[in-house]
C-alpha cells in the first residue's frame, strides 16, 4: 500500500541524499532505514521485558514469594515503586513507543509484505490494533511517572474501573463496553490460534538449529497469552451486560481469579511460565527479527 505519491517520495529522497552531502553532521549519522532498524528491536526488547516481568511476578506470586499475580499495568506500577524506578519507566515507555512506531509500519505501509489479499489485510489489521494497544500500555506508564501508585496490583484495577465507567458514560456505553469485552476475548482467541498455524520462524535471521528450539518458546507464549486473556474479556463483557463497571477488573485480578479455581495454581503457573516465554521471545526477535523498513518512509 502506497500512501505517498512517487514524485513526492522522489524528491524527499533527493533532498534526503543531498542533506548528507551538504551537512556534515548528517552525513556521519546513520542512514534512515538504520535508525528504524534499532527501533524496531529496542522496541521488541521493550515487549519482552514488560511481559517477562508479567510472567516473573505472576509466578512468585504462586510461590508467596512476593505479592500476587499482575497484569501489565500491574508490572509496570510496580517496577516505579523499584530503586531507580523512574528510569527504567522511561526507557520501558521510549521502548514501547519505538515498538508503536514499527507496528505502524507493518500495518499501513506493509514492512513484512503481508499483501492486500484477505489474510494479509487482517494480519495487518491486527498489527495496527496491536499498536494501539501498546500506545495504551505507554500513555499509561506515562501517567505512572507523575503518579506513583502505593499498591501495583490495585493499580491496574482501578486504572481498568476508569476506563468502563469512562466508556459507560458514552452513548450505548453498555453495549460498547460489552464489545470491548469480546474483543479482548477474540484478541485471546486469535493469539491461540496463531500459536498453533504460525511460523514463528519465518522472520527471523538465524541459524536453522536456533530457530528451532526458539520455535516452542513463540508457541508457549502465544497460547499462554491468549488465555490469559480470555478470563478478563469475559468480565469485561459480563459488565457490560450488567452495567456494572465497578465489576471490571484487571488482567492480573483475572489472573488471580484463574488461580481460585480448582487445579487453578497449576493452570496459573503454565500461563506464568508462558508469558515469561514470549518475553524471551521477544528478546529473540529483537536480535534476530528480519526488520525491512518500507521504501514509502526512507
Amino acid at each position: 500500500m502506497t500512501l505517498i505519491p512517487l514524485p513526492v517520495r522522489s524528491r524527499l529522497s533527493r533532498l534526503g541524499a543531498w542533506s548528507r552531502r551538504r551537512i556534515p553532521f548528517l552525513s556521519r549519522t546513520p542512514h534512515l532505514k538504520r535508525w528504524i532498524e534499532w527501533a524496531a528491536r529496542v522496541g521488541f526488547g521493550a515487549r519482552g521485558f514488560v511481559y517477562l516481568s508479567v510472567g516473573t511476578l505472576t509466578l512468585l506470586g504462586i510461590l508467596d514469594v512476593a505479592g500476587e499475580a499482575v497484569g501489565t499495568s500491574g508490572a509496570l506500577a510496580w517496577l516505579v515503586t523499584r530503586p531507580f524506578g523512574r528510569v527504567w519507566l522511561i526507557l520501558v515507555i521510549l521502548g514501547l513507543a519505538a515498538f508503536v512506531m514499527w507496528r505502524l509500519l507493518q500495518a499501513i505501509f506493509d514492512a513484512d509484505n503481508e499483501g492486500k489479499d484477505r489474510e494479509g489485510l487482517m494480519t495487518r489489521v491486527g498489527q495496527f490494533f496491536s499498536a494501539a494497544g501498546y500506545a495504551a500500555m505507554a500513555f499509561g506508564a506515562a501517567g505512572l511517572l507523575f503518579d506513583k501508585p502505593e499498591d501495583a496490583r490495585m493499580e491496574g484495577v482501578t486504572s481498568s474501573r476508569q476506563t468502563a465507567e469512562t466508556v459507560m458514560a458514552l452513548p450505548w456505553g453498555d453495549w460498547l463496553l460489552t464489545a470491548g469485552g469480546l474483543a479482548i476475548v477474540g484478541i485471546g482467541v486469535a493469539n491461540v490460534v496463531r500459536a498453533w498455524r504460525e511460523d514463528f520462524t519465518e522472520h527471523l535471521a538465524c541459524s536453522e538449529s536456533l530457530c528451532r528450539k526458539v520455535a516452542p518458546l513463540a508457541r508457549w507464549g502465544y497460547m499462554a497469552r491468549g488465555l490469559a486473556y480470555l478470563p478478563l474479556g469475559v468480565i469485561v463483557a459480563v459488565a457490560g451486560l450488567h452495567a456494572q463497571p465497578s465489576d471490571v477488573t484487571s488482567l492480573g485480578a483475572a489472573l488471580e481469579a484463574v488461580e481460585r479455581q480448582p487445579a487453578g495454581p497449576w493452570a496459573l503457573t503454565a500461563m506464568a511460565l508462558g508469558l515469561i516465554a514470549f518475553g524471551v521471545f521477544s528478546f529473540v526477535e529483537a536480535r534476530w527479527r528480519r526488520i525491512r523498513p518500507p521504501r514509502e518512509v526512507l
